[in-house]
């Protein structure tokens, strides 16, 4: 047993050395020196229970350390990515992406970096060939017994520093990493979303009996744009007749103004179920960093619910795979009757990657000409998803979308006021079907999240991440529209109070 130990504990230490010294390269920076003694417990308890798993799968004590350590580096540079992107680190729920990463390569492996992923995966296979012709399998030296001992005292180690509860989460995760360090916080995320969460319920059935009904109940269409905001303040070379359209909709719009989203770049689910559900991000807590996956949505008051209940057929299309984000599980549960997915967009025409936003609005007005009863449509568009740095910029496209000559670094603008112009026709197709109804009809439009161009932000120092909104009544254009910053979470409701 001397033996066993004596070949365990400098591994141990060193792998837990360096994982702990890995931590100064997150940006921000935890901070080591104010941390809790319940903190680093976890930290060293999420540390033993790592090197016990790498022992137990290799069986070699240094090369447990040492994969221990590179697993930590990988996760501290996918964190600091994320950061300059998204301006938030890696949380325990961003574990998930990387089997989405398998099934939509498209729209992670871009932003992390083939040559990145290539040369680290290189890495990792000449490691695990040099480990298994370097080091000692420890079965081959001690027996089966005695490995199976060791791994067991680290689980039982591991186990009991992880017993104590975990430091209180504010879930604001850039100041949960500098206050508790990177491994608590990831523990802690885990622990926090396997509790129940309480909900306080929303006005949705008062605002959903207190609608027009028969004749005069008017069709609800719910547009979330992708990557939806005015660029114009990006930089002053923007042309602005491309978003001649989102003028002239807001001119003639009920109300419209300032987004506040949960979300910046990405995690399109974060907006979208603050919209859908009313919740705020605190009411949210731990969930909010992916509602998607743990959340219970048997009883949850939501806005297609709430249509459901004002006799409204509820609808949602989503011209991608059904199952990204678990839409096809969840949007069942959130009140939707239906889900119109990228199967029904077969032949559709493409701009760029994705189906075009002029298609679906193709969509939407073919279920206008068709329906029989008044219709909630809930749209979530692709068409202006990234990577924009994958599509190619000509000549003429500076020319068109700026109104002088773009400097050097702003292509992805470029590519992206693109994509506007065709959120553009898609809107104003949108207005024409929704106005030739039989019913009077709304149109809400908004963006999820402000879009990932990293380059073009550091070069215009644009440092903003709302987006904006507008609703829009085909029954009366000719009052003085309201302007007004709202929450993600108060775009719903304020749909429905549009309509009362």
């Amino acid at each position: 047993m001397p033996d066993l130990w004596l070949a365990l504990a400098p591994a141990y230490c060193i792998g837990l050395l360096t994982a702990t010294i890995a931590e100064i390269a997150i940006t921000p920076r935890p901070r080591f020196l104010q941390r809790t003694i319940i903190a680093w417990q976890i930290h060293l308890g999420v540390w033993t229970l790592l090197f016990a798993a790498e022992l137990l799968l290799w069986q070699r004590p240094w090369f447990a350390a040492a994969n221990g350590f590179a697993l930590m580096l990988l996760l501290v540079v996918i964190s600091n990515v994320k950061q300059q992107l998204m301006r938030e680190p890696f949380v325990f729920m961003d574990f998930e992406y990387f089997t989405d990463l398998l099934r939509h390569p498209r729209l992670y492996l871009p932003f992390f970096g083939i040559g990145r992923t290539v040369i680290l995966l290189g890495l990792f296979f000449f490691a695990v060939y040099l480990a298994l012709m370097l080091e000692n399998s420890l079965i081959q030296e001690l027996g089966w017994h005695n490995f199976i001992i060791s791994v067991a005292v680290l689980l039982l180690l591991a186990g009991a520093l992880l017993k104590r509860n975990a430091p209180a989460m504010s879930f604001s995760a850039n100041a949960d990493l500098k206050q508790h360090g990177f491994l608590t916080c990831i523990w802690a995320y885990a622990l926090a979303e396997r509790k129940p969460a309480h909900f306080v319920g929303k006005e949705w059935k008062a605002l959903a009996d207190a609608l027009p009904t028969g004749a005069a109940a008017p069709h609800m269409v719910l547009v979330q744009s992708e990557s939806f905001f005015d660029a114009r303040p990006v930089h002053e070379s923007v042309n602005s007749d491309v978003y001649a359209w989102w003028d002239e909709l807001r001119k003639a719009s009920w109300i419209h103004g300032n987004l506040d989203v949960p979300a910046r770049g990405a995690n399109t689910v974060r907006t979208e179920f603050a919209v859908l559900s009313g919740l705020s991000e605190a009411e949210q807590g731990v969930y909010r960093f992916n509602p998607y996956r743990k959340m219970d949505f048997s009883t949850l008051p939501t806005l297609p619910r709430a249509m459901k209940r004002a006799g409204y057929q509820t609808i949602c299309i989503h011209p991608y795979s059904a199952n990204f984000y678990r839409r096809n599980h969840v949007f069942p549960s959130l009140g939707f009757d239906e889900f119109i997915d990228i199967r029904a967009f077969t032949h559709a025409p493409r701009c760029g990657p994705y189906v075009s936003d002029v298609a679906v609005a193709s969509m939407v007005k073919q279920l206008l000409e068709t329906a029989k009863e008044p219709l909630f449509i809930f749209v979530i568009t692709m068409e202006n998803h990234g990577p924009l740095h994958y599509e190619q910029v000509m000549d003429a496209d500076r020319a068109r979308y700026h109104q002088t000559p773009p400097p050097a670094g702003l292509d992805d603008l470029t590519v992206y006021l693109r994509h506007i112009e065709n959120a553009g026709k898609m809107c104003r197709e949108l207005q024409a079907a929704l106005t030739a109804a039989d019913r009077p009809s709304r149109l809400c439009w908004y963006g999820d999240h402000v879009a990932i161009m990293p380059k073009v932000y550091a070069a215009t120092e644009f440092d903003s991440g709302t987006t904006n909104y507008s609703i829009w009544h085909s029954d009366d254009n000719k009052h003085q529209p309201q302007q007004r910053k709202l929450q993600a979470s108060e775009l719903g409701l304020a749909l429905l109070r549009s309509s009362v």
